[in-house]
């Protein structure tokens, strides 16, 4: 399975980052390609909280998604829902490791494209982790600031 992997250490609160980085209604200032976020749904019971949402990206296209976060370990796993296309699918994993005066925020993208998508698997782990990678830079300015 195509992988997309990329790491940023980021200063600050471990718990405070992990709930501002999965706060869905941030993501339009947090990722630069998102014009909309919207809540469909938040279920919070303990350690555990499951979000499902609608993302637009800036050319208008819209799917949605689900979240499910543990606040304790502070993980984040989500998987893109419809519609999947270009992706047969699309399961992230994001993992927060508190490291001194801040944490290291890793994002895991696995995903495989569907055989009718423009572009190749190969094609998209390259561009996926450049984009995650200045994804991560510019969350990490903005969470620094």
């Amino acid at each position: 399975m195509p992988q997309a992997r990329a790491s940023i250490t980021i200063s600050g609160d471990p718990d405070q980052i992990f709930a501002i980085t999965n706060d869905i209604a941030r993501w339009p200032e947090l990722f630069k390609e998102y014009r909309g976020a919207n809540v469909l749904s938040f279920h919070r019971d303990g350690r555990f909280a499951k979000i499902e949402f609608e993302l637009t990206n800036e050319a208008g296209e819209q799917w949605q998604s689900w979240r499910i976060l543990d606040f304790q370990e502070r993980v984040a796993i989500a998987q893109r829902g419809v519609p999947k296309f270009p992706f047969l699918y699309m399961h992230l994993t994001w993992l927060y490791e508190a490291v001194e005066g801040g944490v290291v925020m890793t994002w895991i993208q696995d995903f495989e494209m569907d055989p009718k998508a423009p572009v190749t698997n190969e094609q998209v782990v390259v561009r996926m982790t450049n984009h995650m990678e200045k994804n991560q830079e510019h969350f990490k300015q903005v969470l620094e600031a």
